[in-house]
């Protein structure tokens, strides 16, 4: 590989240097050349600068070779971020692109950026990355300056070689400037971390038209090492003296263990129990053995009540249950109440959207060793700096003596088992004082994996006399989001430290939609409840890709689309009417063309017997970034069977870094917004998840992948780029949904669209 560094490699900043020492540098100082050669005499054999937000060393080195290393405290889910980072540091420093390696998610070699979240890896870690890359080119520009005698603004920089803009000979490289050396300038911090964080110079990054680098469709490289089994993956881990670990999981969610029978396992080699609470796993020297171990250790648990109500009434339970926070989402408009008092008419209409699971391809894997003091953990959560914190208050150690390491996963997109698999990790390890390596099995992943909440929407608008929409409500109302947090940094969000006793804090958060309708009395707002089971349960809700963001659309945009077909009014000319942004008015245009949509109302009046066709539309916006759909899809009625055919996409997100990393991105979240949509939930009963395996929670396979995905990428280069891996899988269920009404009159208002409940819907 040679553009993403695989964290088991331990790549230390020291090394990537090959040298010591540091270069001072105030930032804003001019920097003379006697004070250069000062600077560079009095530190040849310095100490690094600190790992803090306010060093540019942070960020950015120059090697000895003159090739640059990125640090980047997020990390990438997949989808090619590195390639895009890379391209972001290439350009401000004005070095080929092939010279940067980015290093991503190490705590020991980055600083908080917040891992991946929210689409936020280019929109803020991003932006973060050019500031630092602009700061450092300013820098050696300087220092070239104080050692050619020249003025900085009469040099350029081509390839790492500062250079007198009318004489080329007069030059330094930037690894005779500093390579092998460490920037010790300090940078404007805001005191935040995560996202927010940020910390520029006093730089100014380059005007997007001067980018010859930024914009272009650079591939990336790292998936014929990924097809051909030659990289690590976290499963892949192994340390010397490393023992097996599994956990145990009681059958009725809550229960716990009161007797544990630990001879019952003494003929299996090197079996050893660890039970604190209802924390319950077993380790030994072999995996077979770690797993024959589990199976047979004879444990009696509590007996608890089954805690969860029948799947049926799931609906009914969350209509009925007591809201513990309502929040109104954005302003409201005039007067709501009113409006639909004096309504000639009223359209109104409620959806449904089910627990979902992450369904990583393969069950979460960690591995925790515990040496002189010091942890490391290696893992694939998307957040490893947050994994960092959560096993320091979990083992009871500084956070400084923690170190996490990201190490490619088996899938993510949220807060997924990853982070619980680490913790359960380092508890082991605690315990047996060697190195643990914990996976969990497909049941335990599928099974008690946080997941994507349950919820309700409710939509309603007020029509006058003339047909004219005068009034529109929207609610959505459903278990939190963040009924665990979206981290590992805490051990309240996470099984080991539930299980374990930690005082709980269930947080609230949901969301309303995000578009541009202008009605003149609106007013949107959000209900959540509380759990089902207040500790350790296999439905805690979390973040899921786009975290609610596709049920709170799948119902919003399915009901606009109602109420065009009340007005006898084709879907493209009512959402027109009434969005008001310029860019939201661009993409769903851009789409409809690319689609060659007619315009007319749905449904369609001319198809008979069982293979019928149709199309639908729905937009949305997501931090900044908005996208349009049209799906068509084809429905065989005697089966049930939908497949979702074609995708057309228009997608603006402000700056486009890379066109071929975002292409794929798009494509990602269409074809996981369709699995969603047409095949995944999760089933339980009263006493646990019924839902382990990929027979009970089915995915799209890959016969049933859309024929042809359509991207039309709407370029903003003078605006800042914006967040693209999640926006565009928020409209897929609702651009289904009316596709599906398009081609048969049947409106259906509960995911996922399964055979068995397209064909009731449709008898």
């Amino acid at each position: 590989m040679t553009k993403m560094e695989n964290s088991t490699h331990f790549v230390s900043r020291r090394s990537l240097l090959k040298a010591g020492g540091a270069l001072v540098v105030s930032i804003g100082t001019p920097v003379a050349f006697d004070t250069v050669l000062g600077i560079g005499e009095a530190f040849a054999q310095g100490a690094k600068p600190p790992l803090t937000p306010d060093q540019l060393s942070s960020y950015i080195a120059i090697n000895a070779d003159g090739t640059v290393s990125a640090f980047f405290g997020k990390m990438d889910m997949g989808q090619g971020l590195f390639v895009a980072i890379a391209q972001m540091v290439a350009e401000e420093l004005d070095v080929p692109f092939k010279a940067v390696t980015v290093i991503m998610g190490d705590t020991a070699t980055s600083v908080n950026q917040g891992g991946a979240s929210g689409s936020t890896g280019i929109q803020m870690g991003g932006k973060q990355m050019r500031m630092a890359a602009a700061e450092a080119r300013r820098v050696l520009v300087d220092m070239a300056a104080a050692r050619l005698g020249l003025t900085a603004d009469a040099l350029t920089v081509t390839d790492g070689v500062v250079h007198a803009k009318g004489d080329a000979s007069k030059r330094a490289s930037y690894a005779e400037l500093i390579g092998g050396r460490y920037f010790n300038v300090e940078l404007d911090w805001n005191k935040e971390w995560g996202n927010p964080l940020y910390a520029p110079g006093k730089a100014k990054p380059k005007d997007a038209k001067d980018h010859k680098i930024v914009g272009k469709p650079i591939a990336r490289e790292d998936i014929a090492p990924k097809v051909y089994a030659q990289e690590d993956f976290c499963t892949d881990v192994r340390r010397p003296g490393m023992v097996h670990g599994r956990m145990l999981r009681p059958a009725i969610a809550g229960s716990v263990p009161v007797k544990v029978d630990e001879s019952s396992i003494k003929d299996i080699p090197g079996a050893k129990v660890v039970w604190e609470k209802g924390f319950l796993g077993v380790v030994a020297d072999k995996e077979w053995d770690a797993i024959k171990a589990a199976q047979t250790l004879k444990v009696e648990w509590s007996d608890a009540k089954p805690p969860f109500p029948d799947q049926a009434a799931l609906y009914d339970h969350i209509r009925s249950a007591a809201v513990r926070k309502r929040e109104i989402g954005g302003k409201e408009a005039g007067n709501v109440d009113e409006a639909f008092k004096s309504a000639a008419r009223v359209v109104e209409a409620e959806y449904e959207w089910p627990f979902q699971s992450h369904a990583c391809m393969g069950p979460a894997c960690a591995v925790v060793e515990i040496k002189d003091g010091n942890v490391t953990c290696w893992t694939g959560s998307q957040k490893p700096h947050f994994v960092r914190n959560g096993i320091a208050l979990s083992l009871g150690v500084p956070a400084e003596k923690v170190r996490s390491i990201w190490v490619v996963g088996p899938g993510s997109y949220g807060r997924s088992d990853a982070d619980d698999a680490a913790m359960d990790a380092a508890v082991l390890a605690n315990a047996v004082g060697k190195p643990v390596r914990v996976q969990y099995t497909r049941e335990q992943a599928t099974g008690w994996d946080p997941k994507g909440p349950a919820s309700v929407h409710r939509a309603r608008a007020a029509i006058d006399a003339s047909g004219n929409v005068v009034g529109y409500e929207f609610t959505s109302k459903g278990f939190s989001r963040i009924d665990v947090n979206t981290n590992g940094g805490a051990p309240k969000d996470t099984l080991a430290g539930q299980l374990r006793g930690t005082e709980l804090k269930s947080a609230d958060g949901f969301g309303v939609p995000a578009e541009s309708y202008e009605f003149a009395n609106k007013r949107m707002a959000w209900e959540t409840i509380a759990p089902l089971l207040e500790r350790s349960s296999p439905l805690r809700s979390a973040h899921l890709r786009d975290p609610v963001g596709p049920q709170i659309h799948f119902a919003s945009e399915s009901f606009m689309d109602e109420v065009a077909a009340a007005l006898n009014l084709d879907p493209i000319e009512f959402r027109l009417r009434h969005v008001k942004d310029a860019r939201d008015i661009a993409v769903i245009k851009a789409a409809a063309e690319k689609a060659a949509w007619q315009s007319r109302p749905s449904p369609r009046k001319d198809q008979t017997g069982n293979k019928v066709s149709g199309r639908g539309i729905a937009y949305a916006q997501r931090n900044g970034t908005r996208c349009a759909v049209v799906a068509e899809v084809d429905i065989d009625r005697a089966s049930g069977k939908i497949w979702a055919r074609k995708f057309t996409i228009a997608h603006d997100c402000g700056q486009i870094i890379n066109p071929d990393g975002l292409r794929h991105t798009i494509e990602g979240n269409i074809v996981q917004g369709v699995s969603r949509t047409l095949w995944e939930e999760v089933k339980f009963d009263g006493k646990n998840v019924t839902s382990i395996d990929w027979m009970t929670y089915p995915i799209l396979d890959i016969t049933e992948t859309p024929e042809s995905i359509e991207v039309v990428l709407i370029n903003h280069p003078e605006l800042p780029p914006t967040g693209a891996g999640e926006p565009s899988i928020r409209p897929v269920a609702a651009a289904i949904a009316n596709a599906i009404f398009d081609a048969t009159g049947v409106r259906i208002r509960r995911v996922p669209f399964s055979p068995d409940r397209v064909k009731q819907s449709l008898s």
